[in-house]
């Protein structure tokens, strides 16, 4: 990049931007933390950290019996009676593609900060704040430019993906930081080639292993271009690269073996032909899960037809840039930096697009699997604009295009993150988007009774927005269920249709919707 490119960005107009929007930011990273949904993965976050079995709760609460919402949030934080080794067991027995580096964490600053979601989502605001110099120092590994440097900060700011994932309890902000540090520490070695620089590398590639396995693609992506960038020599630089990927899968074996065998002995999932619909829906989530890095309203299927369509118009704009983006930096760099860029966007995706399509499932939709090729995608989009608008034109009317556009990509991300921080559900909460409004339904109830016979952490979420005088009733079965006696109102939660029409039939009971699919009211016939 010319000198004059990386003058003109240098602007302390410019930098009072960026600190402006870092700021705003920052603060939408931590704002009203309490005030959103908890939901069903994050309820997963809360069980593994509690360090209790899944037969363990079984046994204490999924009996028939009635418990308490005080009874339901013991198994939800860390208790005295595990230690961080059981948190770890039940990762490993339940959930090995998580390994267990974020959870230890986690429960270590709970037992530091107390028991509450605030608590516990401040963890993943305060790693976030990591990014920004990680993605800086990246940014100057890769162009040695300050000016995208300051640009990509900007981007990262209000990219309304990383403050949705800054809010919740999941390791996706760790994996983020740890993700933008080990390519940064990849680069940094291949140009020192010392010892120190590469032993740095391989402590991030172990770090990312047991943050998630899908670092396993990043990975395998670095390794592509550490063969690629050799031109299949055997350089100083592949030897010390092999050796500090020896290091690593030394390190991470303790875990990849547990883990193959617990994935193995999942239930296979049924394969869904590859039908024009199941294409076309594919291709509609993976052009919104690239828009979603940059602007995000919660628009799906179920909203307005003006809202769709203004959304979809923003979505090609956004794609457009992207695309041009990457041309730009291709033909604008070293083959390199042009291959590192290329291929680290590429190779997540197109693995698991391919696994998708082989097996007829839709992994390749959920966006938090694709941290890495988003990043990257937000690195070239500031690479584009650290360049066009630092350039001097002889038409100025083409730089205020270019001005145009950065503020308008800045501004959508702005109203995002403001919009994200004011609002206590979005599209990330899944099903439990909906667990307010059936609280407030539930808690109007003199003395309410909940029953379920859904899976006991599906009640987890709930559990959070109810009033204490609510009393819940988990059952092992819907066979033979017996509801308790002596409750003002008595309601359905998640129940399955064989309990509904198990009341019905069985028991001779009118069983009404109150908030269809969640909640239903059970009341004797006339």
């Amino acid at each position: 990049m010319n000198a004059k490119i990386s003058q003109g960005l240098s602007t302390s107009a410019l930098k009072f931007l960026v600190i402006a929007l870092l700021a705003l930011g920052i603060f939408c990273r931590f704002v009203n933390l309490d005030q959103k949904a908890y939901w069903l993965d994050e309820a997963f976050t809360s069980l593994h950290l509690s360090g209790y079995s899944d037969r363990e709760v079984e046994n204490q609460i999924v009996n028939g019996g009635i418990v308490s919402v005080a009874e339901l949030l013991k198994y939800q934080y860390p208790s005295p009676e595990k230690t961080v080794f059981d948190t770890v067991d039940r990762i490993a027995e339940t959930a090995p593609e998580l390994p267990p580096l974020y959870f230890a964490i986690a429960r270590f600053w709970l037992q530091l900060f107390g028991n509450s979601i605030t608590a516990l989502r401040s963890l993943s605001a305060i790693i976030s704040l990591l990014v920004f110099p990680s993605i800086y120092w990246l940014c100057l590994e890769l162009f040695k430019s300050p000016s995208v440097g300051w640009i990509a900060l900007a981007l990262i700011a209000v990219s309304p993906f990383h403050v949705l994932f800054a809010q919740e309890a999941r390791p996706y902000s760790l994996w983020t930081v740890i993700i933008l540090l080990s390519n940064a520490s990849l680069l940094r070695a291949m140009r020192l080639q010392t010892k120190l620089s590469w032993n740095a590398y391989a402590v991030t590639v172990i770090l990312g292993l047991y943050t998630h396995l899908f670092s396993a693609l990043l990975f395998f992506t670095q390794g592509v271009y550490a063969v690629l960038s050799q031109r299949f020599r055997l350089t100083k630089t592949l030897i010390c690269y092999g050796i500090a990927s020896v290091i690593s899968l030394i390190a991470f074996a303790p875990w990849l073996y547990p883990a193959i065998i617990t994935i193995s002995r999942y239930p296979k999932q049924p394969v869904e032909a590859a039908t024009t619909a199941y294409t076309i829906t594919l291709v509609k989530r993976w052009i919104r899960g690239v828009g979603l890095f940059f602007a995000d309203f919660s628009i799906d299927e179920t909203s307005g037809l003006i809202a769709v369509i203004l959304f979809s118009i923003l979505l090609l704009f956004i794609l457009a840039l992207v695309g041009y983006s990457i041309y730009y930096l291709f033909i604008n760099n070293t083959p390199n930096v042009g291959l590192f860029v290329l291929i680290s966007i590429a190779i997540p995706p197109l693995v698991i697009i391919l696994l998708d399509l082989m097996q007829g499932q839709i992994r390749s939709t959920i966006s938090r699997y694709f941290v890495s090729s988003g990043l990257f995608v937000q690195l070239t989009v500031a690479y584009l604009l650290a360049n066009k608008l630092g350039k001097t034109y002889e038409r100025p009317l083409k730089h205020q295009q270019w001005k145009i556009a950065a503020i308008a990509l800045l501004s959508v991300g702005v109203l995002s993150c403001v919009t994200i921080s004011q609002s206590p559900v979005w599209w990330t909460k899944a099903e439990d988007k909906n667990n307010h409004k059936v609280a407030e339904i539930i808690n109007k109830a003199k003395k309410p009774l909940i029953v379920s016979d859904a899976f006991f952490v599906k009640m987890f979420p709930l559990s959070h927005v109810l009033d204490e005088k609510v009393k819940i009733q988990l059952l092992p079965s819907p066979k033979n269920a017996k509801i308790t006696q002596g409750f003002s109102d008595v309601f359905l939660y998640k129940s399955s249709q064989k309990f509904i029409d198990e009341l019905k039939q069985k028991h001779k009971l009118k069983v009404e919707p109150v908030y269809p699919q969640y909640l239903w009211q059970v009341k004797q016939k006339n």
